[in-house]
């Protein structure tokens, strides 16, 4: 699927400076797309490079979150909620033991533990999975689940803002926890009613916490004035992030770790993830500059653009269009069209704010669906993309309300 967007943003870059050239008369547009491609080329390297130290930083603490028991902590709060939402799973079952740890590295941003985490949750719910070729019930959750995939700490977004140049990096925080609730929630929701599950004390607590959490906090700041939202979500997600690093610290203390050690050792990790990601950085950002430099991505959103205005809505939100379209389909992809929005508009715009929002959502559902269910062999399953799919579109409408809300109409 990347691929054929990969090679799809070359050939329509190519055909739209074709009739650019022939038609228009642009004797400079395939200079342009050449410049437009080295320059991209350029940027994209910056930024992996600029995310080194960001990346060492956050990996390192959040190794020593791990290390401290944070995760387990964490993993025995969702314990109960999970043992009532996958009832064919027998209590006990090593499975709910590695959905809560897969959950709760998610939650925490942990990324390169939570995929291996959720393949063996994978691979233990097939073991109770009667039909090899077909996704239970459960393992049906689990993908929907992990594909609107509910983060409580969007360090990664934070990174790439700050190295983008943005005035307050975190101040799409709030934001973000409110669209990534919507999508959560939503999936959530489908697969429930589709499988009758029974909402009993326990889940309902948990659903009434936290939508009381994020909707008690959302109402507290529409009582702010439009030019304090911004402020107030930056203040909020810089003190929490001051007080996670304090905690695990002092935690780190408490059960004897030590704690420099495990941050040297994640921002090794670090390091290796910056430079893993330069070169999926240049392929997409050279793609993206040379199809914006040929015109055709300015007609495509100019046409939606008019149909919007033509029903009556603001059309600023059509700038952040093509990263929501490509979120679904591939992460580095959607991360390459968040730095080209941010690049082009700015970090603080309108755009660039909506396509950090939108980033941060949701999880990359066919790329979740696809190694999940690849790794023990999957082939139908059922209502998993369209669970999915309602949760991104949840995610992306949450996204553009909570972006007019925080950071008004902009441009």
């Amino acid at each position: 699927m990347l691929n054929a967007i990969w090679v799809g943003f070359f050939l329509i870059a190519f055909l739209s400076a074709l009739y650019q050239f022939l038609v228009n008369g642009q004797q400079d547009i395939f200079a342009l797309l050449v410049r437009a491609g080295l320059d991209n080329a350029r940027t994209a390297f910056e930024i992996g490079l600029g995310l080194t130290g960001v990346m060492c930083l956050w990996l390192g603490i959040m190794r020593i979150g791990e290390e401290a028991g944070f995760l387990r902590i964490l993993a025995r709060c969702l314990s109960p909620l999970f043992a009532r939402i996958f009832p064919d799973v027998p209590q006990g079952h090593p499975a709910l033991a590695s959905i809560t740890m897969n959950m709760a590295a998610n939650m925490m941003g942990l990324d390169n533990a939570a995929t291996p985490m959720g393949i063996k949750a994978m691979q233990e719910l097939q073991d109770l999975n009667t039909d090899k070729g077909r996704a239970s019930n459960a393992q049906v959750m689990f993908l929907v689940l992990n594909a609107s995939s509910m983060t409580l700490l969007p360090v990664t977004i934070f990174t790439y803002r700050a190295q983008m140049g943005a005035v307050n990096p975190t101040d799409v925080f709030v934001p973000i926890l409110i669209a990534t609730y919507c999508s959560t929630l939503a999936g959530f929701i489908l697969v429930s009613l589709t499988q009758h599950i029974r909402l009993d004390r326990v889940v309902l607590s948990w659903m009434g916490g936290l939508t009381a959490a994020v909707g008690g906090l959302t109402l507290w700041l529409m009582r702010l004035p439009p030019q304090e939202l911004a402020q107030q979500s930056s203040l909020v997600g810089n003190l929490i992030l001051i007080g996670l690093i304090v905690t695990f610290l002092v935690g780190a203390m408490i059960r004897r770790v030590n704690a420099y050690e495990a941050f040297i050792d994640g921002a090794k990790n670090g390091f290796q993830t910056a430079v893993t990601i330069i070169p999926y950085l240049v392929a997409m950002l050279v793609a993206i500059g040379m199809l914006r430099a040929s015109g055709a991505l300015d007609v495509v959103m100019d046409l939606v653009r008019w149909g919007v205005r033509g029903v009556g809505m603001d059309p600023a939100w059509v700038n952040g269009l093509p990263t929501m379209l490509i979120k679904p389909l591939s992460g580095s992809g959607a991360r390459a069209m968040m730095v080209e929005t941010m690049k082009t508009f700015g970090p603080d715009s309108f755009a660039g704010h909506l396509a950090s929002i939108v980033q941060g959502s949701t999880e990359t559902t066919f790329y979740v669906l696809s190694v999940y269910c690849g790794s023990v062999g999957i082939k139908r399953m059922r209502y998993a993309v369209a669970g999915g799919l309602v949760a991104d579109l949840a995610g992306m409408v949450a996204a553009v309300l909570t972006a007019y809300m925080f950071f008004g109409r902009g441009s």
